[in-house]
């Protein structure tokens, strides 16, 4: 038994909300649900689970823009991301306004999120890490057994979070990488906000921002 992952490619920023669940006890959790709630929940049904929760990296519109609609649909809650971010929940309505996103709504967290604490879907386990810089509240997910982060923002292949937008930070980006990642073994896989998936290894040695 064990995680299962589907990428759902969501918004017309094509962000990687992905759809994680529990074979063992078909319990499923959303990792950012940034827009196209029709279609999240088109794949819910396909897999035939049953969605227990929804996890956020980070409060930027193309990553939380559906969470409220969602959890309010599914009665169920929203966890993360850690409490830095609540600037940025508190200005989704005007995110979505200027980026033209469906209208989205600001959520309370039934849970912040902290450095060294744990989510759980079905029986499976995932650890915290607090990667500030992209924003102040950042969290990633490490599903240990795996060997697969859901990092949003934070890093991508060849690349790392853009640190221009209010409360984010190049220096503090660099150190959480550093601190959180880097430090994990080379053959651990990450799903990023956007674009292809990669590995530590092949970021370590080929990312021009960790060089």
């Amino acid at each position: 038994m064990a995680l299962k992952v589907e990428i759902i490619p969501v918004t017309a920023f094509q962000q990687n909300c992905s759809l994680v669940w529990c074979d063992a006890t078909n319990e499923a959790a959303l990792i950012d649900p940034g827009g196209d709630q029709e279609l999240i929940t088109q794949r819910l049904q396909h897999h035939g689970v049953k969605l227990t929760q929804i996890w956020i990296t980070h409060a930027h519109i193309d990553h939380a823009g559906a969470a409220a609609d969602l959890a309010e649909s599914f009665a169920v809650p929203i966890i993360g991301p850690q409490k830095g971010d609540q600037f940025w929940i508190d200005q989704l309505g005007d995110q979505s306004r200027m980026f033209q996103f469906p209208e989205s709504r600001p959520f309370e967290p039934k849970r912040w999120l902290e450095q060294g604490d744990q989510v759980q879907v079905g029986n499976e386990p995932l650890s915290v890490m607090h990667c500030p810089g992209h924003t102040p509240g950042h969290v990633v997910f490490y599903h240990q057994q795996l060997g697969v982060l859901f990092v949003g923002d934070v890093i991508f292949q060849n690349s790392i979070g853009r640190t221009d937008f209010p409360q984010g930070d190049h220096a503090t980006l660099i150190k959480s990488i550093q601190d959180n990642l880097l430090v994990l073994d080379d053959e651990v896989q990450f799903v990023p906000g956007h674009g292809p998936l990669s590995t530590i290894g092949e970021e370590r040695k080929h990312n021009p921002f960790l060089t």
